[in-house]
């Protein structure tokens, strides 16, 4: 059996949360592959909202299996939180959830510093969101982590404070104040809920349920765009973010990957700085950013909202190997009598279609749809959506190649559409 992969196509926030807990029982196990506390993944069912950072999407669903694979960081702190706030015995998370041991923790000062690294850039912030990503990456890749299956370690304090004192060094050259007890608050008391958990070498644990022929879905966190290596750099994210990723971050190989599921927005947005070509700064983008409630799920700061970039959509699925298209938010466009979608750049006079090494004189060229209006969250069947918001799907699908499979319609995982 093959593990399928799920990931978003643009800069993040696509509604990753949302898919995985429609489509996760067709699965046995769902896994987490990078990222970290990040991330936001947000999920609607029976009135309810929950917003999952570092716990696999499918955590709600009995029966199935999640893991936080090796490539993600982790909080302990945040970890904490988040498994108080799901509402379920902690028992019951305990039997649904494994930790693999070769995950790097995020420890306080990560956050300390990454604070101080983004506030000395001055007006050249990348637009972090303040929660240790970066530094805990830089500590993997320099061979100076801590990782999860350290807390089992009878010396694991001693190393704690080894790694706290060299970056505290670090920090001092910043001259920027902080409280450490501040941001050690709930950190061990994390560490403590951690170590109930099933902490392994995960690796072994999903090759096997591969051979035994369980199904498996990889979840992606962010989106292409913020790839470090293939997104808008440097206004990116530490970690691969596409489907490459899902092989190293949870240790399984390239031949057992099968379906490559990419989700994007019917429209673009981003959080933070970085490139925006088809970005709306006038009331239309405010428009879109107010039926969206388009609100950083991790962080509460408000998008950046712009027009369909196609482009850069079908530059993700080339990159990603992209097999299905799953659309979201095709309610949030309902009521505006045009849309607007980039088809090509104009760069240095020229028209193309591949994305330029920077975006600083990209000119967008944008086709135009007849808008749709009326609420369409209550419709079931594809054929039964407004014959203007088939017509944009339809054209999507030849741009890019690729069927979308899914629609999303609203929020709530009752409201979407599998053709």
């Amino acid at each position: 059996m093959n593990s399928d992969i799920l990931l978003g196509l643009q800069w993040g926030d696509e509604g990753k949360g949302k898919i995985v807990d429609v489509i996760t029982p067709k699965y046995d196990v769902v896994a987490r592959f990078q990222g970290g506390p990040n991330a936001g993944h947000s999920l609607e069912f029976n009135d309810k909202k929950y917003v999952l950072h570092l716990i696999p999407s499918g955590i709600f669903h009995p029966n199935k299996l999640n893991v936080i694979g090796n490539g993600v960081v982790i909080d302990p702190a945040v970890f904490k939180k988040e498994i108080e706030g799901l509402g379920l015995p902690l028992d019951e998370v305990i039997k649904k959830l494994i930790i693999s041991s070769r995950a790097n923790l995020i420890l306080p000062v990560h956050r300390i510093l990454d604070a101080a690294n983004e506030k000395s850039k001055g007006a050249k912030k990348i637009g972090s969101t303040l929660r240790g990503i970066g530094p805990a990456y830089t500590d993997k890749i320099s061979r100076n982590g801590l990782r999860v299956g350290d807390i089992l370690s009878t010396n694991f304090k001693k190393r704690y404070d080894e790694h706290t004192a060299r970056h505290l060094a670090t920090i001092e050259r910043y001259n920027f104040e902080f409280d450490l007890a501040q941001y050690e608050e709930g950190w061990f008391e994390g560490v403590e809920i951690m170590a109930k958990f099933r902490i392994e070498n995960s690796e072994y644990l999903l090759n096997n349920l591969l051979d035994q022929g369980k199904k498996i879905l990889a979840e992606g966190a962010q989106g292409t765009m913020l790839d470090i290596d293939f997104g808008s750099y440097p206004f990116v994210t530490s970690s691969n973010t596409i489907s490459a990723g899902a092989c190293t971050g949870l240790g399984i190989p390239p031949k057992k990957i099968g379906e490559v599921f990419g989700i994007f927005k019917a429209y673009c947005t981003r959080v933070g700085n970085g490139p925006f070509p088809t970005e709306l700064l006038d009331s239309t983008g405010e428009d879109i950013r107010k039926a969206g409630f388009e609100f950083g799920a991790t962080t509460g700061r408000p998008r950046r909202c712009g027009w369909l970039d196609l482009p850069k959509l079908k530059y993700a699925i080339t990159i990603n190997g992209v097999t299905q298209l799953f659309m979201t938010k095709s309610d949030v466009l309902s009521g505006f009598g045009t849309i607007k979608a980039c088809t090509s750049y104009i760069v240095d006079g020229k028209e193309t279609t591949e994305l330029p090494f920077t975006f600083d004189n990209a000119e967008p060229v944008y086709k135009e749809f007849a808008g749709w209006s009326g609420d369409i969250t209550k419709i079931k069947k594809f054929d039964n959506l407004p014959e203007n918001l088939k017509d944009y799907i339809d054209y999507i699908e030849k741009y890019t190649g690729v069927p979308i499979t899914i629609v999303s319609v609203g929020p709530d995982r009752e409201e979407t559409i599998i053709r």
